[in-house]
């Protein structure tokens, strides 16, 4: 069956945009063919810094012809209704048309359409320039006299159409002046030449004649390969950096690597400093010796066969990197002549936020956030407070300003030379971790506490103000920042009051009310509200003279942002278990709109689900489930709720009699486990119910003939109930 090529030549494609451009080819493409009746067999993208391309096989050459069926209006139907039929259906007489008839609906038109297939090539010419004009790139221009836009000006377009035997045809087209083709160019510098292609195989080996590696998964491995060879040679490795790998794998179109090296005084630095400051401004990678510390070398990868043997292309890149670390240097040399806490002024002129102050402010809440916590994780303090201190300062140095990936890092670095305590100076660097799913937790009591610090603070502060996160939509990683919360506690098994921190927090947080002064919703001042108050009150009669619309926004936090937030914090915590493999109906039946504690939570759900997976847990569940129902249903009829007061004397038979001693049994011994935060204990005592509540089911009627003996029972069921609520709602638990 006939296949199609399409690559899409241009200037150099960003690095970071390829793999997406080539993904959405692919999808937008492959959904065009579908859309128009040729359904494929296999479809492949590739990207190169300079092209993307398509190939699509098994496709048919013609598309099939269809019939279907339009629904019309009723038999009788206005006028109108039946002109607006006919021109939907393409037919020019109602008399076209066949009349069926429904038993209910009576008789209405049907119209029979039949489409006829086209030949494959033809769709191509209108699905193409379609695809080119709507390509979604996140950025893109347009140049010289034409309003077409591309990502880089696009210079050619191969597209063919045939089978492996045949000649295949250029499926023509055009896009801003440039027409279909089957002519595309090799390697910018090594084979610039045109090159005739007629399909996807001996376009692949052509490219390849040509000094273009079209895949790019292939030159990563090439890349990688070559680098750990060059490397092992010297008795080096390379530091692995996929992120890196990736972006350098879209610079090139021939990857060739080569080392170059460094003066090893650099190596006083930091190496995060020398490893940021290699990767960021030169692409390269960075290589560790045989003990594991930073070797002075450098990994480069360039884009063309040097005839010196890459000679100066190495010298090159040493000077530059030369230079860089210099000044990577002069800023670390510049930093440490300062204390850390002399950058804190500086913070009173960095907004953190228009409607939340100054990252100085922010700061004073995070000292006395922090000292609240401390307590709770078991860190002084003193210390807390101390580290949180510092947590920010170092954004106002010359390495962050120049680096700021390496904030937090270079803080640790600076209060370690000042002479800070080792878990203060780990605190600075910590506070900002987990940034993600696979990132570090902190683990050391003054961290914690600055990190749960940092969360808190950022997550009050944005709901104070009603920033909230709102589909997809999350500009200030509130959802990480929730998520690292759930992580710190749960990672570190800690007992942490979140509601009782978020009220004392709230105290902090409007006792250093941040006011903004809007006009039509843009912030044209803000600042703590003694002092904005104080300076705008007047400014705001006169603006209202003029007619302008001027607005005070305060920030807050009441009750009903505290229980939304914690709601916000469950949500994450639900997403967070049911990753872990719990499942979704055992975690809402251990969560309470006001559940604050992450760990009890956690262990609730564990416990619940080591129950449930037994045979006494399973057969309990089905006795509770049937106990609620029956008691859903006789509170309903009755208009009371039964509160599980049951009266010895009142107990007839043998079965319910066990049933009630076992109930006050197992519910004192539960209520002393949960006291004891030991929930497999509790769920263990639970599961011994299993033998009374079946032979009370077995042997009872609950709704007796007498009806003081139908009310025991009744409140020996709610008994039974509250028992098991006391470690999980059961009722929504599935099953």
């Amino acid at each position: 069956m006939p296949e199609l090529l399409l690559e899409l030549f241009s200037e150099e494609i960003p690095a970071r945009l390829q793999r997406r451009a080539a993904d959405d080819l692919k999808k937008a493409v492959t959904n065009a063919l579908v859309d128009a009746g040729l359904v494929y067999e296999g479809a492949k993208a590739f990207v190169t810094p300079r092209r993307l391309a398509l190939t699509v096989t098994g496709l048919p050459a013609r598309s099939p012809d269809t019939r279907e069926e339009k629904k019309g209006p009723k038999v009788g139907a206005p006028q109108p209704a039946i002109d607006g039929f006919l021109r939907a259906a393409g037919l020019s007489s109602i008399d076209q048309a066949k009349i069926e008839s429904d038993p209910k609906k009576g008789d209405f038109y049907i119209a029979q359409i039949n489409k006829p297939g086209a030949d494959a090539v033809d769709l191509l010419s209108a699905i193409l320039p379609k695809i080119l004009t709507d390509f979604p790139w996140a950025k893109s221009m347009h140049w010289g006299t034409g309003t077409f836009n591309w990502v880089r000006p696009l210079r050619a377009i191969t597209a063919t159409f045939g089978t492996e035997n045949d000649e295949p045809v250029v499926i023509p087209f055009a896009s801003n002046e440039l027409t279909s083709g089957q002519t595309t160019y090799g390697h910018r510098f090594l084979a610039p030449e045109a090159i005739k292609v007629r399909r996807f195989d001996d376009y692949l080996v052509a490219l390849e004649r040509a000094k273009v590696v079209l895949d790019i998964d292939r030159r990563k491995d090439i890349i990688r390969t070559d680098a750990e060879n060059l490397a092992f040679a010297q008795g080096l490795t390379v530091i692995a950096d996929e992120g890196l790998l990736e972006e350098v794998a879209g610079l090139v179109e021939w990857p060739v690597v080569m080392m170059g090296s460094f003066d090893p005084e650099f190596l006083k630095l930091p190496e995060e400093v020398i490893i940021a400051t290699i990767r960021a401004n030169q692409k390269c990678f960075c290589l560790r010796d045989a003990e594991g510390k930073l070797a002075p070398n450098f990994i480069i990868t360039a884009n063309t066969v040097a005839t010196d043997g890459g000679a100066v292309i190495t010298a090159g890149n040493e000077r530059v990197i030369r230079a860089r670390l210099s000044d990577a240097v002069f800023f670390y040399e510049g930093d440490l002549a300062l204390p850390l806490e002399h950058g804190l002024p500086k913070l009173e002129e960095t907004v953190f936020h228009a409607k939340l102050g100054s990252q100085f402010a922010r700061v004073e809440r995070l000292v006395k956030l922090a000292g609240e916590i401390a307590p709770q994780v078991g860190a002084d303090p003193e210390r807390a407070k101390r580290a949180a201190m510092l947590a920010k300062a170092d954004l106002t140095t010359g390495m962050v300003g120049e680096f700021p990936e390496l904030q937090g890092l270079m803080g640790r670095y600076y209060a370690a030379a000042q002479g800070e305590p080792a878990d203060i100076a780990t605190a600075v660097e910590m506070h900002y971790k987990p940034l993600g799913p696979t990132d570090k937790v902190p683990t050391e009591p003054t961290s914690i506490a600055v990190a749960l610090a940092d969360k808190l603070d950022l997550l009050t502060g944005f709901w104070a103000i009603d920033e909230k996160p709102t589909g997809s939509r999350d500009p200030f990683a509130l959802r990480r920042a929730a998520l690292g919360v759930i992580r710190i506690i749960s990672e570190n098994g800690l007992r942490v009051n979140l509601n009782a921190l978020f009220a004392k927090h709230r105290e902090a947080l409007l006792g250093d009310t941040v006011v903004s002064v809007q006009e039509d919703n843009v912030v044209i001042a803000s600042g703590q509200a003694r002092d904005i108050l104080a300076e705008w009150q007047e400014k705001m009669f006169e603006y209202a003279k003029e007619g302008r619309r001027i607005t005070l926004h305060q920030s807050r936090f009441d009750d009903a942002d505290q229980l939304d937030l914690l709601s916000f914090i469950h949500d994450r915590l639900k997403v967070s278990l049911r990753d872990a493999g719990a499942r979704h109906d055992l975690v809402d039946a251990v969560i309470s709109a006001d559940s604050d504690d992450i760990l009890q939570i956690t262990q609730r759900a564990e416990a619940l689900s080591a129950l449930l997976s037994s045979a006494d847990g399973q057969n309990l569940l089905a006795g509770y489930k049937r106990a609620a129902n029956i008691l859903a249903a006789e509170e309903k009829k009755d208009g009371k709720t039964y509160a599980g007061i049951v009266e010895q004397d009142a107990l007839k038979l043998p079965e319910e009699t066990a049933l009630a001693f076992a109930v006050d049994a197992v519910h004192a011994s539960v209520s002393n486990h949960v006291g004891k935060d030991d929930y497999k204990g509790a769920m263990g005592e639970l599961a011994t119910l299993r033998g009374p509540v079946d032979a009370f089911f077995t042997a009872v009627l609950v709704n007796d003939a007498d009806p003081a003996v139908r009310v025991n029972r009744l409140n020996l069921l709610a008994r039974l109930r509250d028992t098991m609520h006391l470690v999980a709602d059961f009722s929504k638990v599935a099953g």
